[in-house]
């Protein structure tokens, strides 16, 4: 009997008041900030976020090891308004279920993720973007979210909005931190997908070790394309970090590792910073959800970048389609390719159809 009426009163609690037990915290110095504290809250419990005014509906349970989020992906928070000049995409409800490891495990190397984890409120962060400036010369470039040359409709939460509907955080997540803050330094504000913890430091005591690279960009002829325009881009000059290229990781440079994590008080925790890479590119920890792998950060590993590499072709079929499937039909169209493809296009194209799969271009490069 008394086993039932526990089960009973953590299912009321998960879904009507959020199971809240807090933690203790405690408090030291870093890098020459004072008192600031390391926090530990009743997000690692279950809880619940529902809120009527936003439609949000989060509930997570953690039993046997595992934490378990599903959630409806909608902010619990105010957002810009959508659609709007660069995002011309409307929020709406998810249906996403997330799993994450109570026990994380670091690995030896670092995974290279699009999906690196998932707000405490259940919105997804998604740093990368799938804009590509493409030169005729042959340079690619992946555009960052957070620049000045392209609008992609970033709100004042570093957000906006896939096609899908799905509302995800490119940077800084302005209303989760405001939110969840408790007046110490660290907030608490997602997982990993590994399972490690990811939080913000207020006073930015923890610093990232990516840098800009000296030098400046080649590549000539080079536009930017998406379905509603086509805009010629000048890549010439510094690298000033529109571009995800632009920047190296430097061991030692900083604080955080690659992945922009660090160990505080044995504890392995990734942090989102105000700088480059902003939120993790990569994770430590051991990662089953294969889906959400991509390409590393820079189009390549970081800290394996010669003096003056910044040109890279796309690896993969897939990463072709990432790049430059306008219409997302899985097909590449002789309209939609660029650079070098171009010119390859009636080459590869085996049954003149005008369209590109994966098997003609495995075997073309064959």
């Amino acid at each position: 009997m008394q086993k039932i009426y526990f089960i009973s009163v953590i299912t009321i609690c998960v879904l009507l008041s959020g199971c809240k037990t807090q933690k203790a915290s405690h408090t030291h110095s870093h890098n020459g900030v004072s008192d600031h504290t390391h926090l530990e809250n009743d997000y690692f419990d279950s809880y619940s976020l529902i809120d009527e005014n936003f439609g949000t509906k989060t509930i997570v349970t953690v039993n046997n090891g595992v934490r378990t989020m599903v959630t409806n992906s909608l902010p619990n928070h105010k957002t810009g308004e959508f659609p709007r000049k660069g995002n011309p995409n409307t929020i709406s409800a998810q249906n996403r279920t997330y799993t994450f490891s109570t026990t994380p495990k670091l690995n030896d190397k670092p995974t290279w993720v699009r999906e690196p984890g998932v707000a405490l409120n259940g919105v997804k962060f998604e740093p990368g973007t799938a804009e590509v400036v493409v030169c005729e010369t042959g340079e690619n470039y992946r555009v960052e979210a957070l620049q000045d040359v392209i609008d992609l409709g970033l709100d004042f939460n570093h957000a906006h909005v896939q096609p899908t509907g799905a509302y995800h955080y490119h940077g800084t997540p302005t209303s989760v931190i405001e939110d969840l803050d408790t007046g110490k330094d660290l907030v608490h504000i997602g997982f990993a997908h590994d399972g490690f913890p990811i939080y913000y430091s207020k006073s930015g005591a923890y610093k990232s070790s990516y840098k800009l690279l000296d030098g400046t960009r080649e590549g000539e002829d080079c536009n930017y394309t998406n379905p509603k325009q086509s805009i010629s881009i000048s890549v010439d000059g510094h690298h000033d970090g529109t571009y995800g290229s632009d920047f190296e990781y430097v061991v030692g440079y900083g604080d955080l590792d690659e992945c922009n994590g660090t160990t505080i008080d044995g504890e392995y925790v990734y942090l989102v910073t105000n700088e480059f890479p902003y939120i993790s590119r990569c994770l430590m920890g051991e990662v089953k959800e294969e889906e959400r792998k991509g390409p590393p950060a820079n189009g390549r590993q970081q800290g394996q970048r010669g003096q003056g590499e910044n040109r890279r072709q796309p690896r993969s079929f897939s990463e072709l389609l990432d790049v430059m499937d306008v219409n997302k039909d899985g097909k590449l169209a002789k309209e939609e390719v660029k650079g070098p493809l171009t010119d390859q296009f009636s080459r590869l194209d085996a049954n003149n159809d005008g369209f590109l799969t994966k098997e003609e271009l495995e075997k073309g490069r064959r």
